[in-house]
């Protein structure tokens, strides 16, 4: 068969959005596929009872890139949202991440000096020299209350093992601030596209060849007759039909309710620690965007075990799949006619920010530009 197309994507994520948006912008000839009835990837928002609900979990816009901020806002106008997460443990309410609200609830302290004080009397009766897990690790950076009150239970999970089977580098670092700020992100722009994520990826494929419902695995023979390059953003191993072996994920399941109410929880998003609560979390979804609606809809998300008839949310990035994803990586750089992108072609959890960037610098690199 003849070529008809420049690049087929393989993929109506954020990734592929953008580089079918580039590329057709100097005027190369384009399809885009993607296996579910719907475009959007995982940033898909879907309106029920006048909310846009975020059908794959919670997606918060932030970054420190002027430049990033002012491409997605092209597309869009953003809100002004704040991700102020709150955390419950049995029936107690703290602040996240750790600041002075969470200390001054967990210990009755009022200033950033009686907090230290505090934080490193506990750590004073810690002997760990080199962790050798996660708990071990998490002990001794932040002590034991805040550990057991808000990280173990979630963090068991999160990863459905317990933290003492944990490896330590997964919490290299704890964000423990000594000021009264909820602000989850340190980035300096945040927001929420009002309307949802979806229009934003109907902008950037407006115009364009999309086949939804089309599993290239299906027609790959075909498709890859009639196409220079392929574009492909689903999982790097499925690819090559795991000729090297599987690489592992996270998954998540989500049980989303409508409720005949106008305020479920108050906040968008309220984080159970508690390992006894089944759910990692319950999304809010109406406060992202300030909604006033008569309802409000409701997703509580559990971590869940991956394997092939799930989706793949967040890579395992320890020692075995790194290294088995490399070989992956040397072989696909063998092929000129192949670029992967994105968390699954590339193995790797991005925030939304990289992967604009990372999806720019691509399709530049590609175009010459």
């Amino acid at each position: 068969m003849k070529e008809k197309y420049n690049y087929l994507i393989v993929g109506t994520g954020l990734f592929g959005s953008i580089f079918a948006y580039e590329s057709n912008k100097k005027g190369k000839k384009i399809l885009v596929i993607d296996k579910r009835t719907h475009i959007g990837g995982n940033i898909y928002t879907e309106k029920i009872e006048d909310i846009n609900v975020h059908k794959y979990g919670a997606h918060i816009f932030h970054t420190n890139s002027k430049e990033i901020w002012n491409y997605i806002n092209q597309f869009s106008e953003f809100n002004r949202y704040t991700n102020s997460p709150i955390a419950r443990y049995k029936d107690e309410i703290y602040n996240l991440p750790f600041n002075m609200n969470t200390f001054n609830k967990l210990w009755g302290v009022f200033s950033p000096e009686e907090a230290k004080l505090k934080i490193m009397e506990e750590l004073k009766a810690i002997t760990i020299d080199k962790p050798k897990n996660l708990e071990e690790q998490a002990i001794k950076l932040v002590g034991k209350t805040i550990y057991e009150k808000l990280i173990k239970g979630y963090t068991e999970k999160q990863w459905g093992r317990k933290a003492t089977e944990l490896p330590s580098f997964i919490i290299k670092r704890i964000p423990v601030r000594f000021t009264y700020d909820n602000n989850y992100f340190d980035d300096k722009y945040q927001g929420i596209p009002i309307g949802g994520y979806t229009p934003i990826i109907e902008k950037m494929l407006n115009g364009l060849e999309v086949k939804l419902n089309y599993n290239y695995f299906d027609h790959k023979d075909e498709l890859d007759q009639i196409a220079q390059k392929i574009v492909f953003t689903g999982p790097i191993d499925e690819y090559y039909n795991y000729c090297f072996g599987e690489l592992e994920y996270r998954s998540v399941r989500f049980e989303t309710e409508v409720l005949n109410m106008d305020n479920f929880q108050g906040n968008a998003v309220v984080n159970y620690t508690e390992y006894d609560v089944p759910y990692t979390r319950i999304i809010e979804h109406k406060h992202f965007e300030y909604g006033i609606q008569p309802k409000t809809v409701i997703s509580r998300e559990y971590s869940d075990t991956w394997n092939k008839t799930k989706e793949p949310y967040y890579p395992i990035n320890d020692e075995k799949n790194n290294n088995l994803y490399q070989k992956y990586r040397e072989l696909s750089e063998k092929d000129s006619k192949l670029i992967f992108g994105g968390r699954l072609g590339q193995y790797k959890y991005y925030d939304m920010d990289k992967v604009i960037e990372n999806a720019l610098n691509c399709v530049r690199k590609e175009l010459n530009d």
